[in-house]
């Protein structure tokens, strides 16, 4: 789907194309907030497609199909060293069009989580080996964070100790709601517009990743990796969800989260650039009071 957010008047600067993630997403929401505010502030008017795959979005971002892209920041790590979902680049390649990208400003997409129906056979981390878990899209950040923490807290590996299965983003509700897999390893935000959907169709659990495995060097080194942090707070901070446990012996909430950033070519005029950057750090509140997951 593409939204159109173009300004009544004339006198904005130019038009710009961006690709976001999908609908009730922070990354979503922060780009068309921006685009509002961009367009209100006539630095420019924005057309957004949403529901897109990131690790193809800044490809196009780097290859100049586009002037805004989501980045998480992992990808950007992966593209300058023709790894990962860039491999078939190469490392010179990846490397060239990294070399076009330039951050406006970065932001926490929010954290990870395992969670099931309370009817199905997934009952928490120790419970996954030889079950079907949706675990992201078909490429791209997601994916790669989803395989990667499910591996360092239960000791599983895709397509080994599980039958890991992938869908675009659209289609995940669906997907979650329809009993194609035991269980789900995707991320989540607070609260999470995946999980507040598919509750229609039963209640059910999140498990934080647990303490010791939190502490542990393997998990404190994954937090540390590029285009990842923490993220850890006091479940009490959150208001009750009905038909949601979430599981924390000690009910604080840890998981790694992806930190990612709208990007722009470094072609873009600077002074549009420092405009789009300034508008956002002046208008923090109102990203951050755009939805409820937003802060």
């Amino acid at each position: 789907a593409a939204i159109s957010l173009l300004a009544g008047s004339a006198s904005a600067q130019s038009v710009l194309s961006a690709e976001t993630g999908p609908p009730g997403t922070v990354p979503f929401t922060a780009m068309t907030t921006l685009a509002e505010i961009a367009s209100a502030n006539k630095i420019a008017n924005f057309q957004v497609a949403d529901s897109q795959t990131a690790t193809n979005s800044l490809q196009n971002l780097a290859e100049g199909k586009t002037d805004v892209s989501i980045a998480p920041l992992i990808l950007t790590f992966l593209m300058k060293k023709g790894a990962g979902p860039y491999a078939k680049l190469g490392k010179e390649k990846g490397a060239e069009l990294i070399s076009n990208v330039r951050v406006l400003h970065t932001y926490g997409y929010g954290g990870f989580g395992l969670f099931a129906y309370n009817s199905a056979s997934v009952k928490g981390w120790d419970s996954v080996k030889g079950k079907t878990i949706l675990n992201g899209p078909p490429r791209g950040a997601a994916l790669t964070n989803s395989r990667g923490i499910l591996t360092l807290v239960s000791g599983a590996d895709d397509g080994k100790d599980y039958k890991g299965i992938q869908v675009n983003w659209g289609q995940m509700a669906k997907t979650i709601t329809d009993g194609s897999a035991d269980g789900m390893m995707l991320p989540v935000t607070f609260p999470d517009n995946r999980i507040t959907r598919s509750l229609a169709a039963g209640e059910m659990t999140l498990w934080s990743i647990p303490k010791d495995k939190w502490e542990g060097p393997g998990m404190q080194k994954y937090v540390k990796s590029p285009g990842t942090g923490p993220l850890v707070f006091d479940l009490k901070d959150l208001p009750p969800q009905k038909g949601l446990t979430i599981v924390s012996e000690d009910g604080i909430w840890r998981s790694p989260q992806t930190v990612g950033a709208e990007v722009v070519s470094k072609d873009m005029d600077f002074e549009t650039a420092k405009a789009l950057t300034a508008a956002v750090i002046t208008n923090a509140d109102a990203f951050q009071k755009k939805a409820p997951y937003m802060a």
